[in-house]
């Protein structure tokens, strides 16, 4: 069910029931009042004609015929008299008796000296009449057509207007709610309309500051993080096809040359070793890749846990010496620490190791002596890592473009690279939480800092 028709299903049962509750309580004051004003005129009337009775003295026959012909009119008050030992003194019409006085009615009438009851529809009251020093039982019963009358055209009047009311507030329920509804029909429209291929659309902002505008800014950069995955895909796709490509290339005319004419042992090994070096690249760049996969992931779908910087430090420097024996790594701290969480962040140890060693890696790989200085510091909400070198240094033009994945700087001509260690490495640090930031002069050296949340 559509939200407009839940709002004016919901809008239209809340009002009925707020009518039915209001018209209930009109319709039981006016049930109430018609028998309670019914029941005093009961009440004044039994007197007069007890007056009548016994005061003026006028005659039952008279009093009989009185009531005989005003009853063809109206629904005249039918009134009996009875002594207090239920001897009957008078009667307006003995044969209807709509009473039936009994002897323990009469005792009743006795002992509480007012009742009042209904006697099927009509209203009876029975009360005493103290006329000179004796007690007289009086009753009387009627039937209030008018009042019953009043009561049944209320009940149709409140009907009517119920009925018409609730007709009237589902149309203005379903009018409002499509008039409040409508920012949401032109967003669904939007958002229809856009797809992969034009991404770059986006919703028009509601005015003011009501759901509606907020759920339209909260797609909007919903959209913005979209096109910029999507973009950063596209790019990345391109890219590893490129660098794919080329040892791919390599490898295959180096095999295709190596079958045209016999060659000797020496020239076959010459092409092995190629074919290897390419093969070792193409996987190595296949490793970067696949890291690169993983520092991508959603970060809750990643396992984080208590890591120690420094024993990380130790596992990417062991890593990276193993492939690169003649590099030199020197790690110093810089302040003492006490507690192991001093010196502890909330991360991925694989991930972390893979970012140090990238940094090792390149700071040796660019460096005619292949020697790197690693420096530890921490505060109370911080960790520091400092990565220096003395290699040839990052031009100001490539400084902007390091962390751009597959870019490969002027320093490509100084060694081999896949472009992709850099900028998996700020992916990385960005996934804990940190920042990663660097400074380089040409034929100086350079220096990455690191800088991670403390535990």
């Amino acid at each position: 069910m559509k939200i407009r028709n839940k709002l004016s299903i919901l809008f239209t049962i809340l009002t009925a029931t707020i009518l039915l509750v209001f018209a209930g309580l009109v319709y039981y004051s006016a049930y109430q009042s018609r028998e309670d004003e019914f029941f005093k005129r009961l009440h004044q009337e039994t007197v007069t004609k007890a007056n009548l009775f016994f005061e003026a003295k006028v005659d039952a026959r008279t009093l009989q015929t009185i009531y005989k012909n005003n009853s063809e009119t109206i629904n005249e008050v039918q009134v009996a008299i009875y002594d207090t030992s239920f001897n009957l003194l008078y009667h307006d019409a003995v044969d209807i008796d709509e009473v039936k006085e009994t002897k323990q009615m009469i005792s009743l009438i006795n002992t509480k000296k007012f009742i009042r009851f209904y006697q099927g529809d009509w209203q009876v009251v029975g009360l005493l009449f103290p006329y000179e020093g004796r007690q007289y039982v009086l009753t009387a019963s009627a039937y209030d057509q008018y009042g019953y009358s009043k009561l049944r055209h209320l009940s149709q009047t409140i009907w009517s207007v119920f009925i018409c009311s609730i007709v009237l507030i589902y149309a203005a329920g379903r009018f409002f709610s499509k008039r409040a509804l409508l920012p949401m029909t032109e967003i669904v429209n939007k958002v229809k309309s856009i797809t992969a291929s034009n991404l770059d659309l986006r919703l028009k902002q509601a005015e003011g500051k009501d759901e509606v505008s907020e759920l339209a800014d909260t797609f909007n950069r919903m959209l913005d993080r979209l096109e910029n995955s999507f973009d950063a895909q596209k790019q990345f796709v391109s890219n590893i096809s490129h660098e794919v490509r080329t040892p791919l290339a390599v490898l295959i005319t180096e095999l295709e040359l190596s079958t045209y004419k016999d060659r000797s042992v020496e020239e076959y090994k010459k092409v092995i070793r190629n074919t290897l070096i390419d093969a070792r690249r193409l996987s190595k760049l296949s490793d970067s890749l696949l890291d690169f996969a993983k520092a991508s992931y959603d970060p809750q779908e990643i396992g984080f846990k208590e890591v120690r910087i420094d024993e990380v430090l130790l596992d990417a420097r062991q890593k990276v010496q193993k492939e690169n024996p003649n590099y030199l790594i020197d790690i110093h701290y810089e302040n003492e620490f006490d507690m192991d969480n001093e010196i502890s962040v909330v991360g991925n140890e694989y991930l972390l190791n893979v970012a140090f060693a990238n940094l090792l890696e390149n700071g040796g790989k660019f460096s005619e002596e292949p020697r790197m200085f690693v420096r530890i510091n921490f505060k109370n909400d911080k960790i520091n890592l400092l990565f220096s070198d003395n290699g040839i240094g990052i031009s100001k033009n490539d400084l902007k473009l390091i962390f751009t994945p597959f870019f490969r700087g002027d320093n490509k001509k100084f060694a081999d690279g896949n472009g992709v260690g850099l900028s998996l490495t700020q992916k990385i640090i960005s996934l804990h939480q940190g920042t990663i930031d660097v400074k380089s002069d040409i034929g100086k050296g350079t220096t990455f800092t690191i800088t991670l949340p403390h535990l």
